[in-house]
């Protein structure tokens, strides 16, 4: 950990990626200037301003911190024993979730807060820079609303997910009017979305569309949990409600993407009407042993896209977001820049934070994410490496050896 500088500049970039489109998304020779929190400066290190402090790339490759849309962060125990027997031949089943849920009710609010602190700071190890996490692991309203509070406290986006599955022993039509109405009432204040498990095991299509229903009239955002174990109206579901993403995706009719994609059909980038960002979970699909999710038809088809971790302790137990790109290059057909793009900016308008001014949980104005471009946050990973390319091609090295998040150096 270092002292933030009052200005730094980055220099000596080997390949800059941006995801900036009127400069093709990359920039070679290239450096940054950081200034407070924000990036000040970027362009041709030849043409670089004087800035307070500079920092040496002396070649190697700089990208945005990754964006990590989708995890379950606050959660106690341990579901080793499902994972083997999934190796074994065992299905993945919904079902699975109650076990974290006991354990997790029964750790005291200490050990949730190690436990989550460690996890984060894992993924920032590994360059991620804006992390999103779900409660979904207490469905009682006192737990619920605490894993809310917690989660406040060390991440950038925090969604109630108390649809995730009907607790062991409880009525559904209960515990469904509990979600819509008590426990959404009680962790409304801590959150900016509302997510539902939409899969057989979970919540049907009629539980759904009542849960959705629930965070519009909350003023909250939406998202789905959807087609991960089977074809349903997860994806269309979200697409109808205008959820800001709809996640795992594993079985996708011709439809469905023909709805995610059409749902961006009139936004312009900007402030305007916005779609549905499918979401895919590589490191999720692997170890549920499930197809991996379709990403390059939904690109081709126009969708917008997004790849994230899903960081939880039943069915993807990592944050490693570089693990998660590797993949989508080398098994789902995505070129690097794709899959760095679907990681970085495409995670951000998964989170709405692409646009200067949203808000984290604390309710402080940030700048966008997921773009390295002047007025953005300074969020910055450095790969030892000379391009972002490396990261399929050198898969589960550990190439990131410095990121900076919102202007200060935390790896």
């Amino acid at each position: 950990m270092t002292r933030r500088a009052a200005s730094l500049l980055i220099d000596r970039i080997g390949e800059l990626t941006t995801n900036d489109d009127a400069e093709g998304g990359r920039l070679r020779d290239a450096a940054v200037v950081i200034e407070e929190d924000r990036v000040a400066w970027v362009g041709p290190a030849a043409a670089a301003p004087a800035a307070d402090d500079r920092f040496d790339a002396a070649g190697r490759a700089v990208l945005p911190g990754w964006v990590d849309a989708h995890t379950h962060l606050v959660f106690a125990g341990d579901r080793t024993a499902e994972f083997e027997a999934r190796m074994a031949g065992e299905a993945y089943a919904a079902g699975g979730i109650n076990v974290t849920v006991e354990a997790t009710r029964a750790a005291t609010d200490a050990a949730l807060e190690v436990n989550l602190a460690r996890l984060v700071a894992e993924a920032r190890r590994g360059g991620t820079t804006t992390i999103e996490t779900k409660t979904g692991y207490g469905l009682t309203v006192d737990d619920e609303r605490r894993a809310a509070v917690l989660a406040g406290r060390h991440v950038d986006a925090v969604t109630f997910l108390g649809a995730h599955v009907v607790p062991t022993g409880a009525d559904p039509d209960a515990y469904l009017d509990l979600v819509t109405g008590p426990m959404l009432d009680a962790v409304a204040p801590h959150v900016s979305a509302v997510d539902v498990f939409c899969e057989a095991g979970a919540f049907d299509e009629a539980a759904t569309a009542r849960v959705l229903a629930a965070a519009a009239r909350a003023g909250l955002a939406t998202r789905v949990h959807g087609n991960q174990l089977g074809h349903g109206p997860g994806a269309r579901l979200a697409v109808e409600a205008g959820s800001l993403s709809v996640d795992h995706l594993g079985f996708l009719s011709d439809d469905d993407v023909s709805a995610l994609a059409g749902s961006w059909r009139d936004w312009d980038g900007g402030a305007g009407p916005r779609g549905t960002v499918a979401t895919v979970l590589p490191a999720c699909d692997l170890s549920t042993r499930v197809p991996l999710a379709p990403a390059r038809r939904l690109l081709d088809a126009g969708a917008v896209l997004a790849i994230a971790s899903n960081a939880n302790p039943g069915t993807s137990y990592t944050s490693s977001m570089a693990f998660c790109v590797a993949t989508a290059v080398l098994q789902m057909g995505l070129t690097v820049q794709e899959a760095v793009r679907a990681a970085t900016l495409g995670g951000a308008i998964a989170l709405g934070a692409e646009r200067d001014g949203w808000r984290d949980p604390s309710g402080a104005a940030q700048g966008a994410v997921g773009r390295i471009a002047p007025g953005a946050r300074a969020d910055l990973q450095l790969l030892e490496a000379p391009s972002a390319t490396h990261l399929a091609y050198r898969p589960g090295m550990p190439l990131v050896t410095a990121v900076w998040r919102a202007g200060r150096r935390v790896a």
